[in-house]
């Protein structure tokens, strides 16, 4: 179709990934042979280096296939490893496909590794024109921007300084600039931008939705689900190399997060944060409803946790988070009771959330635990339960069955209008 801006038909990547061959026992003269054959390695034929390592293929992508039509705004998400960054290095050319094809329509720019295209030992000013001379900018609309550009990565006082001076955060932000006021027709942003700090984050974000209203195409990697659904409308969720599906940004990134945190339900460990539950930790959590894990609009949240402790501990406090499908927190508690639990002893909580109007959609909680004399954590677990409000009530509230996820995860039902002053 005319409007399609890039078609990936059956894009396919392989490498080969060597691994060298472990020996039973090494001798002192087996030392000093492999340190002269390490050596004389880059002399050496790769045949040669069969005898030493086996090879193995690895399918970064395997058959992918999809269409990004003129001002579409795609999120590609997917786990560490499925291929996310692999594709956004085909689709700016830096990288050959082992099979299938691409089709580009329009001029393109990539952020996808912070200071791609600088040279280390110009300034910042000199860097602006060669970076912008590498992605197509004329030397005339690198004049007439170049103000912009240094005014919207807030390097004005190094400007005069080599970039190898410059902190990450200061590459980052000089490079996405640069990039963003090319004006291509195609702007491909990785999780690069997770450098910068939470204004500029910010900033960019603001930066590339300016950019989608203008009817540009954005293509977008990053693991922040916020940061995807505030800025997409469309997302490929990947899943080892493969196109596991694809759709709107809202229905994408539930099906993502449900799956992760579902996959792990049994399994508190593996969703406990690294070096916690040594010694209090949660054994078990759960949502309690009558619809098993799905509540009706306007439900109170009920849930039940069981926790074990080795020692005894008299000041035992604990707290939770609800967060929504895009990844985005809704809302804390800090409970101000506290509890005492005995060493090599289980308990069992009861805890009950009032009038949270949750909107229709899907979430998970988070629970932590602490002493609460020294706010040290002592355990803390991140995305179970994981549970959906449905809009059964939709006769009180109309609003409710068709609610938009864009309006927020709170629904104010109570209210009271009046005139003051009317002429």
């Amino acid at each position: 179709m005319s409007d399609t801006v890039i078609r990936v038909e059956n894009l396919s990547k392989k490498y080969i990934l060597g691994h060298q061959k472990q020996e039973s026992y090494t001798t002192l003269r087996d030392s000093i042979s492999n340190g002269a054959k390490g050596l004389l390695k880059p002399f050496q034929r790769s045949k040669s280096q069969g005898t030493d390592y086996n090879s193995e293929e690895f399918w970064a992508l395997n058959d992918v296939s999809f269409d990004i039509k003129q001002g579409d705004r795609l999120g590609i998400i997917g786990r560490n490893g499925a291929g996310k960054s692999t594709l956004l290095k085909i689709l700016s050319r830096i990288v050959e496909p082992t099979s299938g094809q691409i089709g580009i329509k329009g001029r393109v720019a990539s952020l996808l590794e912070v200071g791609t295209g600088f040279h280390p030992e110009l300034t910042g000013r000199e860097n602006i024109s060669l970076n912008g001379a590498i992605l197509g900018m004329s030397k005339a609309e690198i004049t007439r921007k170049f103000d912009e550009i240094v005014a919207f990565a807030e390097v004005e006082k190094f400007l005069d300084t080599p970039v190898k001076r410059y902190s990450s955060g200061m590459y980052v932000r000089l490079a996405f600039s640069v990039a963003a006021h090319l004006e291509p027709e195609i702007l491909i942003v990785d999780e690069v931008l997770a450098v910068g700090d939470a204004a500029f984050q910010k900033k960019c974000l603001g930066k590339m939705e300016a950019v989608g209203k203008e009817g540009r195409t954005i293509v977008f990697v990053s693991h922040n689900m916020g940061a995807i659904t505030t800025l997409c409308d469309r997302a490929v969720f990947l899943e080892k190399g493969k196109v596991r599906d694809v759709g709107s940004v809202d229905t994408i990134a539930n099906i993502y997060l449900s799956e992760l945190f579902e996959n792990k339900v049994n399994e508190l460990s593996q969703l406990r944060m690294p070096g916690m539950g040594k010694e209090i930790f949660f054994s078990d959590i759960q949502i309690i409803s009558d619809n098993g894990s799905n509540l009706i609009f306007g439900e109170d949240l009920n849930f039940v946790m069981t926790i074990q402790s080795t020692i005894k501990i008299d000041d035992l406090a604990f707290g939770i988070s609800i967060y929504s499908n895009t990844g985005n927190c809704v809302g804390s508690l800090l409970p101000e009771d506290s509890i005492c639990i005995n060493a090599d002893e289980e308990v069992s909580l009861s805890l009950q959330i009032l009038n949270t109007n949750l909107a229709p959609g899907s979430y998970y909680a988070s629970f932590g635990i602490a002493q609460k004399n020294t706010q040290i954590l002592l355990d803390a677990i991140v995305g179970k339960p994981n549970f959906q409000v449905l809009p059964i009530s939709a006769d009180k509230f109309q609003s409710i069955s068709n609610w938009n996820s864009s309006w927020g995860s709170i629904c104010f039902t109570e209210s009271k209008l009046s005139i003051l002053a009317q002429q």
